[in-house]
């Protein structure tokens, strides 16, 4: 439980460090988000008004303190859009009058509350997220294992170099590459978008899903191939080996469930960094996720739709990596308890 209390202090000051800077780079970005809500040619008194209502007129200082000071509070348990007070909040958990609310405000360009464009967005980025990482997993772990039952063999060769090339390639020129293939001249899958039916939106994903989990897999094949060398390598599994064991039982009970532990450690970390979403990837294919709402949101100099997709990828990514480091505490001691690690 110390463990537990110690981490969760530290991920909270990790997220609280992550969204002050990102409200600070805000305030120093060129242009003026009145201006822009206003438009290019709208008068001085215009935008001058506009500032008002958006609250810009106050000093940063004191719109970061209200920022924080509405991000978690209590409130009613039905929350109603018009409602002055709580009207662009959402209810996290509680019931009465003190239920848990989670505010980020009102945007400045959709004039919507940002709390119902998270709840919009995110699930498409969740699902992107764990096709991407199913993608990864099952070529990674495929590829990885195949190379290290070949080692030394032209196939290893050849795997590790795809491999190298699949790093190093980028992400969107990938993503432009399976897009020319599929969809231009095959014609089996959607070029972008998301779609309007559920079909649509399965086919929508797997271009993009596609072109996360290749670039993934590369480092996942990697990964697995080095651990794998170095488990078939170990008496215990010369010593099944010996008693009889199948090949295949060998690889895949022995060998391979004992090099999944750094693997579970990527994947999670992947995970949580594809839920604050994968930016790049979802530009190109138009995907409505996170990544392309925090993308128009620095450009349209929407202060709170960024701030609160900064809040929600920070927050993703400190909680997979607070759960792997409870992970490791509860199988191997050795991260809690100093006398272990004396004695390993």
């Amino acid at each position: 439980m110390t463990y537990l209390a110690r981490r969760l202090g530290w991920s909270a000051v990790v997220v609280w460090v992550v969204v002050s800077l990102t409200f600070a780079i805000n305030e120093l970005l060129p242009g003026d988000p009145a201006r822009m809500v206003a438009g290019l040619q709208a008068r001085p008194a215009d935008v001058a008004r506009i500032r008002e209502q958006l609250g810009l007129g106050r000093p940063p200082i004191v719109r970061y303190a209200l920022f924080l000071r509405r991000l978690v509070h209590t409130g009613p348990r039905q929350v109603r859009r018009h409602d002055p007070e709580h009207g662009t909040c959402a209810v996290v958990f509680g019931a009465g009058s003190s239920a848990l609310h989670v505010d980020f405000g009102k945007s400045f360009q959709q004039r919507q509350p940002v709390v119902d464009l998270i709840a919009e967005r995110f699930p498409r980025t969740f699902a992107l997220a764990l096709a991407a990482v199913a993608f990864q997993l099952l070529l990674g772990v495929a590829t990885g294992v195949a190379a290290a039952l070949w080692r030394g063999s032209r196939w290893d060769r050849a795997l590790v170099g795809i491999t190298v090339l699949g790093i190093s390639l980028p992400t969107y020129l990938l993503a432009l590459a399976l897009q020319t293939l599929f969809a231009r001249h095959l014609r089996l899958l959607p070029l972008d978008g998301y779609g309007n039916s559920f079909v649509q939106h399965l086919r929508g994903l797997v271009l993009p899903a596609l072109a996360l989990g290749l670039y993934g897999s590369a480092y996942y094949t990697r990964l697995v191939r080095d651990e794998m060398i170095g488990v078939l390598g170990r008496d215990f599994i010369r010593t099944a080996r010996a008693k009889g064991a199948s090949g295949a039982r060998v690889v895949t009970a022995h060998a391979l469930r004992n090099a999944t532990l750094p693997l579970l450690t990527a994947v999670a970390l992947d995970f949580g960094a594809l839920l604050g979403g994968a930016i790049v990837t979802e530009t190109v294919f138009r995907w409505p996720g996170l990544g392309e709402l925090s993308v128009r949101a620095a450009l349209d100099r929407d202060g709170p739709v960024l701030l609160a997709c900064v809040l929600v990828a920070s927050f993703a990514v400190v909680a997979t990596n607070l759960i792997v480091d409870l992970a490791y505490a509860r199988l191997d001691p050795r991260v809690t308890d100093p006398r272990a690690r004396d004695n390993r």
